[in-house]
């Protein structure tokens, strides 16, 4: 049996949406007592639509945004325990890949300078060392050294996710957050990102959360999978049971939006019914290692 190396406990969020000095705000729970754990080696998939929370709970795991209650544990470690310094320090151990890598990047800094920051922060190693570990770090992610002083302006999507790549494996991470690190690159360029951080996974020893509303692509790479719905996830278990035999509601509405290669395939699109969802229900087993948060 594998060791967890991550482990979520009742993780909250809460965001307090307008008030004002004799008005109390509404409170927003964006994320609200999520709970999971990855194992070492795993890549473990988050998925939801847009606003579900899975961005907010991979943002609030790094402490990036400070969460409201819950246990964040990583090698055995609470990180949301910690001390400003000892954070930083932890940090690297994990990184994150953002979404977009446009606005991901400074566009004001060569891309040398941008890989190089993690190490400058950290103190690690000579200008002479920095140097020889930016230019393998570019190696690594499949970019050319030559093209180190560029800015990223002059590199395309799928080359500036890869600098972001590099960036976060500047100080040798166990374990790396990517949120929705191909949906804002090209069809065409996706694959080869995906394959690339697959590659990097068995030869660096990485742990993956994998954060995704594709669920075509959750299924290819990952094991285990959670479902997230208005903060809460209500569905996880093994990828394939998951697809099989969905139990939640929302996950089967999911899964029924995937687009099929035969256009001329019978669909069965679910339409989500909100009445069906009980928002207090708690996980519990319907299959050996599936849950769902169903009544």
């Amino acid at each position: 049996m594998n060791t967890p190396l991550v482990e979520v406990r009742g993780l909250t969020k809460h965001f307090t949406r307008g008030g004002g000095l004799f008005q109390k705000g509404t409170v927003v729970k964006a994320v609200d007592g999520v709970s999971f754990s990855i194992d070492e080696g795993e890549t473990f998939g988050l998925v939801g639509e847009s606003g579900s929370g899975k961005s907010t709970t991979g943002r609030c795991m790094l402490r990036l945004v400070e969460p409201t209650a819950g246990e964040v544990r990583y090698a055995g470690e609470d990180v949301l325990a910690f001390s400003s310094s000892r954070m930083r320090a932890a940090r690297r151990h994990m990184q994150m890949i953002f979404q977009d890598p446009y606005s991901s990047l400074n566009p004001r800094m060569k891309a040398r300078d941008i890989v190089d920051e993690p190490l400058i922060i950290h103190k690690l190693g000579s200008k002479q060392d920095r140097e020889a570990r930016v230019a393998e770090l570019f190696r690594l992610v499949g970019l050319d050294p030559a093209h180190l002083d560029r800015y990223p302006h002059e590199f395309s999507g799928g080359q500036r996710q890869r600098i972001g790549l590099a960036r976060a494996l500047a100080l040798e991470p166990k374990f790396i957050i990517a949120d929705e690190p191909v949906s804002a690159l090209d069809v065409s360029i996706q694959a080869q990102v995906i394959n690339l951080l697959m590659d990097l996974q068995q030869r660096l020893q990485l742990t993956y959360l994998f954060i995704a509303h594709d669920l075509r692509l959750v299924r290819h790479i990952c094991r285990r999978v959670a479902v997230m719905y208005l903060g809460r996830i209500v569905e996880m278990g093994d990828t394939e049971a998951i697809f099989a035999s969905p139990a939640h509601p929302y996950t089967r509405a999911l899964l029924s939006a995937i687009p099929v290669t035969d256009p001329d395939a019978p669909r069965q699109r679910v339409d989500l019914d909100p009445d069906s969802v009980s928002h207090d229900a708690a996980l519990v087993e319907v299959a050996p290692g599936h849950l769902a948060a169903v009544r």
